[in-house]
């Protein structure tokens, strides 16, 4: 006969049984499926922030995309249609870079030699290198996205929309050109926007120079100047003094030296001050240049600013213009010449002969050499800081003088800020401090980027008017261009991007000129933050229908290194084109790190295969272990053990839950029926599970709603393995294979399966596989059931099934089990060996009559006798304080000896009173110490004969006392247990019957004496003997004496 319920095979792999699920869904288009049952729905928009396909998915991936399928499953079983568009980002630097190592070239002329064409079809093969590693980690990870229709950023259909909101831009005079201090990537060759900048800082060591610049017309006077970029000393052009601070001359040796008053610090031995000035006296004053490599007309004196601090340095700052954003703004003021001794690779130009093509951070050492040679060196030293690198390529960037296009997002800072607000931001002080402390600093967008693969900057300039136009669709450029190619369809048969792109010229609206277009394209993230646009071709189609069905999302999720990134991109675009957020709320995950707290990286050798570790553990383990172990903004040490256990504690109880369950409901083939029996008929025990039950469907329900995916994960396996194994499943056991009461079965198996299969519609959205195959083990062959666990509706809990006062009085009866436990362990009294009686003491008499309807509970559990109550603690145990010096040291301080002696001397009222309030005063002459509970050891004697434990308040006191009843039911149950061992080792099925021999002795005679029938019963035991010579026999210690147990199957 078939089982109704497929057993779980021993040899379990949960990777094999992931790939099984997968297929399961595949053929059945469950995902397609549950889209279509919610298709008259309303909607939970969501966004998938799009990755780039050329380099491989890794572990931090996981996290993310785990927050945001546990999110949308939850919300589809809640009753919303949310459709999940997969995205791919497909510009930008990140793909360039890849096809340079691929083609072994390294820089931009050499892109060029070969061709823009040939170089951007590269890249553009180059975007889904590794597609199908993406699409197969997606898909093992469980994370069901539309896969087959993902918008794509380099198609013309998106490229068009990023133009009209460009346009938009352009036509609210919000795209410029400016000329400005930008960082610069040299090995890239463009400049970069400050959300790029913000990603790639690292912490390294650079010079910190002192240099003396002499005063002009002196011969022993100098201005004692702090850099910590000794290259641009090639390029500097004026000094700047603080107007408003005192500045000073001292006598230092043979020199006189300038410097601000409140700098002295800096000065190492003794000085004389032999002249005091404000700053703004110094304005005007020439010095000699320390370098004369660039010629210029005008320069080397002193000029005055307000940026100059006094916080480090020596109050005096070298102004170079062409690298530094206050030095250029004072060089404009000041009509200073912007002196460029670098080349966009980040090389001196010939003219600084003695290092011509170096890299100028190269060349700082041989630069402190020559001043140190030359007596211009005060002082040198190495500094750690922070300093921007290339996001993409690694490079340090420098502060270079360029012309850009801006987007002036300064000028909807408020209005960014104020949509800001309105985010549901998870961690909130993500978007009230990162990102909401980064918007405040909002300086306008660097758009444009002097590369190939990217999007256009559709600009064309006017090459006898210098008029210029922004085109904002490939119609308007049809309609513009006087060389536009004749094809059928633009959308599909002509590439808008570069050097195609190039070639089309436009008539001049102002003067019938010819326009040619500007030769950037612009910033990548530009192109991910337009996707609640680009994504479906806004406005070019979905006009209708667009913020019915896809703006703005519900929620998006990434992790924290999008806060300047693409949260970023995607709310300056939306605030300025739609007035508001395309989000409403952020989940931001942290960083994964090694279990050490250490950064994954190559180098280090601590970065985790994410393929190997789904192969090795499951996705389900995984999703779960991240979602469980920490708040997912939290930085996460990654730990294998841990992940173990998360399988061990979960997957392993709720699978053996299961094949309990399994076991003995395919003996009696058992088909559940809702409500049969009623849940206010079945057995107490029955009904505070499911009372636990409703709370736990509240409590998964609400902290998801909340996207509190921990709580959600701690709460079900809480519930799972100490409320459902270890306490319903343990007591309920003998109901299942024992019980002769039908209706006692048939209410625990109904029980049970209600249980397990709630569970599985609970835990569907963080462990999408484990659920399914156990929802389909528990209903395949029932009938009446929906195919899939995820087609299913989230539980709702029924209030009607709550019962709190039955949760509290198990609560206490869980208590005062757990105690008498801890008792029978400190006193090494065997746990079959039942006991007299246990006495509960500090309780309240409305605790009493709760612990007294639990009798029957407490007894079985510790194996007791009878429960009795008592509030004469000092008949059990005696008590002492001792202090914990550790805790009262650094509280206490000098007092640790006064405060010690009076816990010392607490009398056993006193030590009461601190265990029930956890924290205990005295008071001396008008002065109060207090301690806690966490200041004290609390050592409890016994009384003779008892066993006591105690948790706070509560106490329990096991009388070990024995009489020969007692001794003789001992042994009977240590005779059960070594007999069920032995039917277990034999291989026998649960239903089997047995021939039981037994020695003969005085403890087994004892035992047999009074519980014979005891112990048939509990064994399935046909016929009892004292015969050893049976085919399973086995010899022990029965209290001392060798006893021979021996057993066959009948």
């Amino acid at each position: 006969m078939t089982d109704l319920y497929r057993k779980i095979e021993s040899e379990f792999d949960s990777s094999e049984r992931e790939a099984e699920i997968n297929t399961f869904w595949d053929k059945h288009a469950i995902f397609q499926k549950s889209l279509e049952l919610r298709a008259n729905s309303p909607r939970f928009i969501f966004y998938e922030g799009p990755p780039t396909a050329n380099g491989m998915p890794h572990i931090g991936h996981a996290i993310a995309r785990t927050i945001k399928d546990t999110v949308c499953r939850f919300k589809t079983m809640k009753g919303y249609l949310v459709e999940r568009k997969a995205g791919w980002d497909t510009h930008g630097l990140p793909v360039e870079l890849e096809v340079e190592k691929m083609l072994g070239i390294s820089t931009k002329d050499q892109i060029e030699k070969m061709g823009i064409e040939k170089f951007n079809a590269e890249c553009k093969k180059s975007v889904f290198k590794y597609k199908a590693e993406w699409d197969e980690y997606t898909r093992k990870l469980g994370y069901w996205l539309d896969l087959s229709n993902p918008y794509i950023t380099y198609t013309n259909d998106y490229v068009e929309t990023v133009w009209w909101i460009l346009k938009k831009f352009w036509e609210s005079k919000l795209l410029y050109k400016g000329f400005k201090i930008l960082p610069w990537c040299p090995r890239c060759e463009t400049a970069l926007s400050s959300h790029e900048v913000a990603q790639g800082y690292k912490e390294i060591s650079d010079p910190s120079i002192y240099v003396t610049i002499k005063v002009a017309g002196t011969t022993d006077t100098y201005f004692l100047v702090w850099t910590t970029t000794p290259w641009t000393l090639i390029s500097n052009v004026a000094l700047a003094l603080n107007p408003s601070e005192n500045y000073v001359t001292v006598q230092y040796g043979d020199s006189k030296l300038i410097l601000a008053e409140p700098r002295l610090g800096v000065l190492q031995g003794s000085f004389e001050i032999i002249d005091r000035k404000k700053g703004s006296e110094y304005r005007g004053i020439k010095y000699e240049p320390l370098y004369s490599f660039m010629k210029i007309e005008k320069g080397h004196y002193v000029a005055t600013a307000d940026f100059v601090t006094m916080e480090d340095g020596s109050g005096i700052v070298h102004i170079a213009p062409a690298f530094g954003a206050d030095d250029y703004e004072l060089g404009m003021q000041e009509d200073l010449p912007v002196v460029q001794a670098v080349d966009i690779e980040g090389h001196f130009v010939k003219e600084v002969t003695p290092w011509a093509g170096w890299f100028v951070k190269k060349a700082d050492p041989e630069i402190i050499k020559d001043l140190e040679r030359r007596g211009l060196l005060f002082h040198s030293t190495i500094y750690t800081h922070n300093y921007p690198f290339c996001w993409r390529c690694d490079t340090p960037l420098l502060y270079y003088a360029r012309s850009s296009w801006f987007v002036r997002t300064t000028a909807f800072k408020d209005k960014m800020i104020e949509a800001n607000n309105k985010i549901a931001w998870y961690p909130e002080e993500v978007g009230k401090g990162r990102f909401g402390e980064w918007l405040e600093n909002n300086i306008d967008w660097a758009l444009s980027r002097e590369r190939y693969w990217g999007t256009p900057l559709p600009v064309w300039l006017c090459e006898k008017c210098e008029a210029e136009h922004c085109i904002g669709s490939i119609d308007e450029l049809r309609k513009m261009a006087v060389d536009f190619p004749k094809v059928d369809d633009p959308y599909k048969d002509f590439d808008l991007h570069r050097p195609f792109i190039d070639n089309i010229h436009l008539k001049c609206p102002s003067c019938g000129g010819t326009m040619t277009r500007v030769t950037e394209v612009i910033d990548t993230w530009f192109d991910s933050g337009s996707m609640p646009y680009g994504q479906v071709h806004y406005p070019f189609e979905h006009q209708d229908d667009f913020e019915k069905r896809f703006f703005p999302a519900e929620l998006i999720a990434e992790g924290l290194d999008q806060t300047r990134g693409w949260f970023y991109s995607m709310l300056a675009i939306s605030v300025f084109i739609s007035g508001r957020s395309s989000y409403k709320s952020c989940v931001v995950n942290n960083l994964i790190l090694d279990s050490e707290g250490r950064k994954m990286s190559k180098r280090v050798g601590n970065v985790i295969d994410p393929k190997k570790l789904l192969a090795d553990y499951g996705a389900d383990a995984v999703r779960w272990y991240l979602m469980s172990a920490s708040q997912v903004w939290l930085p996460k040490r990654f730990d294998e053990k841990s992940l173990n256990e998360v399988i061990k504690r979960f997957f392993s109880t709720l699978q053996n839950s299961y094949s309990f369950y399994a076991l003995y409901a395919n003996i009696d083939r058992f088909r559940p029926a809702e409500s049969d029996p009623p849940a206010r008929e079945r057995t107490q025990m029955d009904r505070w599970i499911l009372s636990r039950l409703q709370w736990m469907i509240s409590e998964a329900d609400e902290s998801l709603a909340e996207n509190d995916i921990t709580r959600c994960t701690r709460a079900i396996a809480d519930f799972t393995v100490d409320d459902l194994s270890n306490w319903y499943v343990r007591r309920s056991r003998r109901r299942f294979w024992g019980s002769s009461d039908d209706h006692d079965k048939k209410s625990a198996y109904q029980t049970l399966f209600e249980c397990l299969i709630t569970i599985t519609r609970l835990m569907a959205p963080v462990a999408p596989f484990l659920s399914e195959d156990l929802y389909r083990r528990l209903t395949e062959n029932l009938g009446g059931h929906l195919p899939s666990v995820h087609l299913n509706d989230f539980p709702k809990a029924e209030e009607s099934l709550r019962d709190k006062s039955l949760e509290e009085e198990m609560e206490i009866a869980r208590k005062v089990v757990e105690l008498g436990r801890a008792a029978r362990k400190d006193s090494s009294m065997r746990v079959r060996q039942p006991l007299s009686r246990l006495v509960a003491l500090g309780l309240s008499d409305i605790e009493r009559q709760m612990l007294k309807k639990m009798e029957s509970i407490v007894a079985d559990e510790i194996n007791i006798k009878r429960l009795d109550f008592d509030n004469n603690e000092a008949a059990y145990f005696s008590m002492k304080a001792e202090p914990d010096f550790k805790s009262i040291g650094p509280k206490f301080g000098p007092r640790v000896n006064e405060i010690a002696g009076k816990i010392k001397s607490m009398t056993r009222d006193q030590i009461s009173k601190l265990m029930a309030d956890e924290r205990f005063s005295w008071a001396d002459d008008g002065h109060v110490s207090s301690i806690e509970m966490s200041d004290v050891r609390i050592k409890i004697v016994p009384a003779e004969g008892y066993s006591v434990s105690a948790d706070g308040r509560i106490k329990v006191a096991l009388d070990l006392r024995l009489d020969d009843d007692l001794v003789a039911e001992g042994n009977a149950r240590e005779l059960v247990n070594r007999i069920q061992n032995m039917r277990k080792a034999a291989g026998l099925e649960v239903t089997d019957r047995i021939m039981l021999g037994i020695s003969r002795n005085a403890e087994t005679e004892k035992a047999l004496a009074k519980f014979s029938e005891y112990i048939k019963s509990e064994t399935l035991t046909e016929h009892l003997t004292d015969k050893s010579e049976l085919r399973q026999s086995q010899e022990f210690e029965l209290n001392g004496i060798k006893t021979v147990i021996a057993l066959e199957r009948i």
